[in-house]
């Protein structure tokens, strides 16, 4: 059962979650360079693109945030209904919610302008605004099956995603900046950073319990790794492999420690 505080809380902190999912929308959209905007391959001198460095996925992996951005949308709608109104959950989500939908928003609008090396810190302390938002959906009790796939499933997804776009986003300020790898081997190095984005997406699932959500979405963005490495303007088969098998690692590790925890609506 939904954990509740007995007192409807005021419509001033959901309704900016509403804005604030709007807001992360519009940004999305100038990001995208459909009507307004370069689009992200194209901004902060391409360095974001498929095939800028070994850790960057192959566009078609981006299209999860379509997704993300419809479940933060649902959820901003989902949580100013009465009964989430009351729920103790929500009231500690909101502002860690807003928060992660405007660096995002925050994130997109540095990009458009060309700082590389500032998207950087954005995206660190957009995940652990994730990891914090992770943290209280693990400690308090979802609301049954539409809490946990509109709230837990959105955020799990949000949070699985940005491990990976975080490497991405380090590795293309590392090349943008001339790091040449330390004197590694790039398929080694590449290797090394890969391990250390599956060993993550492990441990969240380990302290999850096995949700879903976030394993899913790290295993979507390291298996695009894979798939970029192999069939794009940057190919190196030994990345592709070490980024598949991270892929399989880390999806495999969630659906294992849920089936031995048991299942339930939590993510």
């Amino acid at each position: 059962m939904q954990q509740r505080t007995g007192i409807r809380t005021g419509l001033a902190v959901p309704v900016l979650v509403l804005v604030s999912s709007l807001v992360a929308i519009v940004a999305a959209f100038m990001g995208s360079g459909v009507l307004v905007g370069t689009p992200i391959q194209e901004a902060a001198g391409g360095w974001l693109n498929e095939d800028s460095t070994p850790l960057a996925p192959a566009s078609p992996a981006f299209r999860i945030w379509s997704l993300i951005y419809l479940g933060l949308f649902a959820y901003a709608v989902w949580q100013l209904l009465p009964a989430q109104r009351r729920s103790a959950r929500h009231a500690a989500l909101r502002r860690w919610a807003v928060a992660s939908m405007l660096l995002n928003a925050a994130w997109i609008w540095v990009v458009q302008v060309g700082l590389l090396v500032m998207s950087l810190a954005v995206i660190i302390v957009l995940l652990a605004v994730l990891a914090r938002i992770l943290v209280i959906l693990v400690g308090t009790p979802n609301g049954g099956v539409l809490d946990a796939l509109i709230t837990d499933g959105t955020f799990g997804l949000y949070l699985g995603w940005v491990t990976v776009a975080t490497v991405a986003n380090a590795a293309a300020v590392l090349a943008a900046s001339g790091v040449d790898g330390f004197g590694l081997p790039v398929t080694l190095l590449s290797s090394i950073v890969l391990a250390l984005a599956a060993a993550v997406g492990v441990a969240t699932a380990f302290y999850s319990r096995g949700r879903l959500a976030p394993a899913l979405a790290t295993s979507w963005g390291l298996a695009w790794i894979a798939v970029g490495r192999v069939d794009g303007g940057l190919v190196d088969q030994g990345t592709a492999i070490a980024a598949g098998i991270c892929a399989a690692v880390v999806l495999i590790t969630a659906v294992v420690i849920r089936v031995v925890a048991g299942t339930g609506p939590r993510d």
